[in-house]
């Protein structure tokens, strides 16, 4: 891809000055070449030297070797990184970090995995600040919006969740969909998580909220209600990250949901499929998934994992053997839920180079690309809608149809829209509006504003950064604006 981006002019060049040039030049935008999947030699990072492949394969090897701070990683990366890195790095963690650090090994070893580390310091650490996945999952301060980290309309539950929560955990936002909210923690976290308020160990900026039933004491109660609304069909088995889960716990909830006989869905939301594959190749783990699928399978239930990939560097043949073990075992489909980032993913290219590697090489199927959602410290992440609109058309056409992904905006109260579902779109101000057409599990007909539910319109905001001059003086001097 090195002559599309000398033609487009970078990785981080807007969508309709790549479309201009390469029509320019007479290339396709997006010229197709397999590459086989690659997994990163460990052995690059000092600390991580004389590690044997037995000991990178195992699952408790990787989550006892997390990386948890700055020492940890001085540790792993010994003098590769400049110590003006450690001070980006300790300076966002005081100040803007939503999220804790747990960095897998797995995970960790996909960044600058291209860069042979004898290049030198400043060059390795030039390559590490630059990298996709490093962006996202070891923030540093220098990354963020130096004028608006956050949006004045941004917020913890940005989604309001909470709000939605039928009994602890279960969010009903959906007619015929719930969510399941098992537990508060991950193997590996994200920069830009949308359950910042609940996920995670707190951090300087946010105290964390925390569930308070016991585990069996929760789940009960979300059994409960399924048993007691037969109007839900589906129901999203998530967290935090269901690798966390004790198996025999998982599996034991799993199969209650399999007697319930009006649930037709289950899916398994887990980025440690990506983050800590060895979890899911474990053999006790393969056999209890197995166990699981065979069951769906006679009960007519389908069974499906969604994990979180954001860039063709974290596609591993580790990650392939995981997903193609798991569709092995009778999961009917593996599926990705990727989120949409400025320096992550946000080119044609980026996307498209994902998308082949998922789907070509890992028996991943494409499915969504969420808009970053509107959470504190976030904005030089999130893209505006306009911007999302411009990708999914730039990646049509080059896709099977079935493994084309739809750019979604989740939009708060109302859930998820394709992005071109806009009902209006003030590009001044950045301000779209858009509808729903039913009421969350937790609006009622018996509400008294039920109709005005469905005829409603619901903003969104774009980052004000997209905005143009007047639209950005606007927000300078109307940071209390509500649409």
């Amino acid at each position: 891809m090195t002559a599309l981006r000398e033609v487009a002019g970078g990785p981080d060049t807007p969508v309709t000055s790549v479309s201009e040039a390469l029509d320019r030049a007479g290339h396709q935008p997006y010229e197709y070449e397999r590459r086989e999947l690659v997994e990163p030699d460990w052995r690059r990072f000092p600390g991580w030297a004389h590690v044997t492949e037995a000991q990178w394969r195992d699952a408790q090897w990787q989550r006892v070797n997390c990386v948890k701070n700055a020492k940890q990683l001085r540790a792993v990366t010994g003098g590769l990184l400049a110590e003006s890195f450690y001070d980006d790095l300790a300076a966002d963690q005081a100040t803007m970090a939503t999220m804790s650090m747990l960095l897998p090994p797995q995970m960790l070893n996909t960044m600058a995995s291209a860069l042979d580390p004898a290049a030198g310091q400043a060059e390795f650490t030039e390559a590490f600040l630059a990298d996709p996945v490093r962006r996202y999952m070891l923030p540093v301060a220098s990354d963020r919006d130096p004028d608006w980290p956050s949006h004045p309309h941004s917020a913890r539950d940005s989604l309001h969740e909470a709000e939605m929560w039928v009994v602890e955990g279960l969010t009903h936002r959906y007619p015929t969909k719930v969510l399941a909210e098992l537990l508060s923690t991950c193997p590996q976290y994200c920069g830009h998580c949308t359950r910042m308020d609940l996920v995670g160990n707190s951090t300087p900026q946010i105290d964390k909220h925390k569930l308070t039933l016991k585990p069996v004491d929760r789940q009960d109660a979300m059994i409960d209600y399924l048993k007691r609304t037969p109007g839900v069909r589906d129901v999203v088995v998530s967290g935090g990250d269901v690798a966390n889960v004790p198996w025999k716990q998982l599996e034991g909830f799993l199969m209650r949901l399999l007697d319930i006989p009006t649930v037709r869905d289950i899916r398994l939301a887990t980025k440690a499929l990506a983050g800590l594959p060895q979890h899911w190749l474990q053999p006790a783990v393969v056999e209890g998934l197995e166990r699981v699928a065979r069951t769906a399978a006679r009960r007519g239930v389908n069974l499906a994992i969604h994990t979180h990939v954001n860039h063709a560097q974290s596609v591993t043949p580790l990650v392939a053997e995981a997903a193609r073990t798991a569709l092995e075992v009778g999961v009917r489909d593996v599926r990705n839920q990727g989120v949409l980032m400025r320096g992550v993913n946000a080119t044609p290219e980026a996307l498209l180079d994902l998308c082949f590697a998922l789907q070509g090489e890992a028996n991943i199927l494409p499915y969504y690309f969420y808009m970053c959602d509107m959470i504190p410290n976030a904005e030089h992440w999130r893209l505006a809608v306009w911007e999302a609109q411009e990708l999914q058309h730039a990646i049509m056409g080059y896709l099977p149809g079935y493994a084309t992904p739809r750019i979604i905006c989740d939009v708060p109260y109302v859930g998820k829209r394709w992005v071109h579902q806009i009902a209006e779109y003030d590009r001044d101000l950045g301000v779209s509006y858009w509808t729903k057409n039913y009421r969350a599990g937790t609006e009622r007909d018996e509400d008294a504003d039920a109709a005005a539910i469905l005829s409603r319109r619901y903003p969104y905001y774009d980052p004000i950064s997209t905005l143009p001059e007047s639209g950005r003086r606007f927000w300078a001097a109307n940071p209390d604006h509500r649409a």
